[in-house]
């Protein structure tokens, strides 16, 4: 199989299952640290051209993070395509395990299993709290509706207030969602890079959880760690 990847986390999840298969990702495949493939652009502008030139077998890519024409011009030039859609950790599990199913894996990988056990095996979460979780600023947007990285929170005791607005990345102004009075502000390190400097000074007052957006964003590897890594930010959140 030659497979290139137009998405981080099924780039690592490919590579760490079926080494040498990848044949090309985007630039902002940064895991596995030494994967040592040409480089296509980023997720939103692929250099078509330079894909086809690589002759892969598949093309793996998510519904949310690649554009349809893009997809679009690949399947024109005759390659196949396989179009992930994640949304909860459970489909997740069910689109990885395709993804490695096309791409020739024999079975499900031991990260796979450990993964599914780890997140199985959670408890029932003793408080729940609320939270806005800011993805971006200038300007302001949040985690909305049907997303993975709300269903990561929400079985973590975490429910974020604007999992019932009609986006799923909406932009809401700051003093809104200071207005909203959450009892938790997280902040992952991607897409925009929230540091302790960058982003907790606009929430006087509120807790903030600085987190790992590749253990909040990602479906790969990464899950296998990411209740413990998470659970352990958001009890730091501190004033």
């Amino acid at each position: 199989m030659r497979v290139v990847s137009l998405v981080p986390s099924l780039t690592e999840a490919v590579a760490e299952t079926l080494p040498g298969v990848l044949v090309g990702a985007t630039d902002w495949c940064g895991r596995p640290e030494d994967l040592d493939v040409v480089r296509i652009g980023g997720t939103k502008n692929p250099k078509v051209e330079r894909i086809v030139e690589l002759a892969p077998d598949l093309v793996i890519a998510n519904e949310e993070e690649n554009r349809v024409p893009d997809l679009d011009a690949l399947r024109a030039a005759g390659l196949g395509v396989l179009v992930t859609e994640v949304r909860t950790v459970p489909q997740a599990f069910t689109e990885l395990a395709r993804v490695l199913d096309a791409c020739g894996a024999p079975g499900r990988p031991g990260w796979l299993r450990e993964a599914e056990a780890a997140w199985g095996a959670l408890p029932e979460p003793a408080r729940r709290r609320t939270a806005v979780v800011p993805i971006w600023r200038r300007p302001w947007m949040v985690v909305g509706r049907d997303t993975f990285a709300g269903d990561v929170l929400a079985r973590l005791g975490v429910d974020h207030l604007y999992a019932g607005h009609p986006e799923r990345y909406p932009r809401i102004p700051l003093d809104e969602l200071r207005a909203a009075e959450p009892d938790l502000v997280v902040l992952p390190d991607e897409p925009y890079r929230f540091t302790a400097d960058d982003g907790p000074e606009a929430f006087p007052g509120l807790d903030c959880a600085l987190v790992s957006g590749r253990y909040l964003t990602w479906y790969g590897p990464s899950l296998a760690r990411a209740p413990r890594v998470l659970a352990e930010a958001l009890r730091a959140a501190h004033r």
